[in-house]
């Protein structure tokens, strides 16, 4: 079986599309030309803004001119992640998806579901001439991944509407409500190259085998963070012997879960055997303590050559610093809404740049805006006394939740329709638009759902193909019973 076996077939059949087109947050080009040409295929209004946002335009069908006007919203870019050992160029090739046990999966890259399912289920709705519906907007949006940008720089009258439909959630059976706000911080590390000491022990770190996950909607599952494991490490070695460092590397994107670092590094000759003792002892060490998370955690040291020159002593040992005390987790929970996570902190990635820099970025979130700015001064003060320069994103709003929502009312009683239960209302510790639509259009009545992605913003993002079926009776049901 392959995707173009699932049901339901035409929605299916867009997102197998989709998959070949490529579209890395910032360059999305391809797709929202592949937009517009559907549009004129279908003989539907389109629109374009100056931020690439995408508005197709469909009339109502015949006895429900007069229903509320539903905005169908999702967003274009995916995120590009991928193993180490798998070659691929996210500006170029098609993803390749399979089948495997009821999910659909693609080989050593992220998928692409989030949100190119959303994509694909308002195409498939625009292009279906046997589904009843009030006028209808298909909505998308640019950058989310990345920053939001394209909502932030939406064309007001793109939202012109009563209802949105955010098609960008990733539990089927639960209806959210409310997300949090969030920001990114990054320390700037400037350092001064050294020569290389003799008589020492080169070596090469890798931290590897982490499932990594979402900054926000997975950062309550205590994962593994691969920055926080290899600074683990050298914080361990350096306590012993003098540590001179070479390169860093770790993790890759704000809104991901560090799933790899690597490093070059020296001792004297004296200590060679005590490096690698370390790193057995923190091998076994994380095989415990993440057991049930990510059993696959892997440490490794081999040796490597004499590095052409190295990071001054002081900005090392400043970096590693500054990199244990940065919080990284959950940190605080919700008391309006019980088992969410109001704030957190996720230490994302380190990364040396050519002009004697190394970057480390962190992402902050919380449903309580207070609360947001609070961890943004925490993890500044951090890098403050570190002696790094800082920087804070702009960031974006939370949505407050309505649990007097009448759609939400109303897709509470589609659902026990449908399927004989209630949903699950929540709301979730992850960026979603709706905060940017409220501020543009404070009228709009907004729910986000959609089927139950695992992995997302990771190589094994996947997608459950049951819930799809039943999220797409669920929608075209709700745009029926929307007058």
């Amino acid at each position: 079986m392959d995707i173009k076996d699932l049901k339901p077939s035409m929605l299916w059949n867009f997102f197998d599309e989709i998959t070949k087109i490529p579209r890395p947050s910032k360059k999305e080009g391809k797709i929202v030309q592949y937009l517009l040409d559907f549009a004129k295929i279908h003989h539907l209004e389109a629109s374009k803004d100056d931020a690439l946002n995408v508005v197709i335009c469909k009339s109502a069908t015949p006895g429900m001119e007069n229903s509320p006007t539903v905005i169908l919203q999702s967003h274009v870019d995916m995120v590009c992640e991928k193993n180490s050992d798998v070659i691929f160029d996210f500006e170029n090739d098609s993803i390749k998806t399979y089948v495997e046990n009821g999910w659909l999966k693609a080989k050593g890259t992220t998928l692409g579901a989030d949100d190119g399912i959303g994509m694909a289920a308002a195409l498939a709705i625009l292009a279906s001439n046997d589904i009843e519906h009030g006028p209808v907007r298909a909505l998308f949006t640019t950058d989310e991944e990345t920053g939001l940008t394209g909502a932030n720089n939406l064309n007001d009258n793109f939202l012109e509407g009563d209802i949105l439909l955010n098609l960008d959630s990733e539990e089927w059976g639960e209806f959210c409500i409310g997300c949090a706000g969030g920001k990114t911080a990054t320390g700037t590390f400037t350092y001064q190259t050294i020569e290389t000491p003799d008589n020492y022990f080169w070596f090469e770190i890798n931290v590897s085998g982490l499932n990594g996950g979402h900054s926000g909607s997975d950062i309550h599952k205590g994962l593994g963070n691969a920055n926080q494991i290899i600074t683990r490490y050298f914080s361990a070695l350096m306590a012993e012997t003098p540590l001179v460092l070479s390169k860093i590397d770790g993790g890759n994107l704000h809104n991901a879960i560090a799933r790899e670092a690597s490093a070059i590094a020296g001792v004297p000759f004296p200590f060679k055997e005590r490096a690698a003792i370390l790193v057995n002892t923190l091998q076994a060490e994380l095989s415990a303590e993440l057991a049930y998370v990510d059993k696959n955690v892997k440490i490794s040291i081999s040796s490597t050559d004499k590095p052409a020159q190295c990071i001054d002593t002081q900005t090392s040992q400043n970096l590693f610093k500054a990199l244990y005390a940065l919080p990284h987790g959950v940190l605080g929970w919700s008391y309006d809404m019980p088992g969410t996570v109001e704030t957190s902190s996720n230490l994302a990635s380190v990364k040396m740049k050519s002009d004697n820099q190394i970057i480390v970025t962190t992402s902050l979130r919380s449903s309580t805006h207070s609360l947001k700015i609070d961890a943004v001064n925490k993890v500044v003060s951090v890098f403050n006394l570190a002696g790094a320069t800082t920087y804070v994103s702009e960031g974006y709003p939370g949505w407050r939740p309505n649990t007097s929502s009448p759609i939400l009312k109303l897709s509470e009683k589609v659902y026990k329709k449908l399927f004989s239960e209630k949903p699950n209302i929540i709301s979730i510790h992850a960026g979603l638009e709706c905060g940017l639509f409220l501020e543009k259009n404070p009228q709009l009545d907004m729910i986000s759902c959609g089927p139950t992605i695992l992995g997302a913003h990771s190589p094994e993002e996947r997608i459950e193909i049951a819930t799809v079926e039943k999220w797409w009776n669920f929608l075209t049901e709700l745009l029926k019973e929307t007058r």
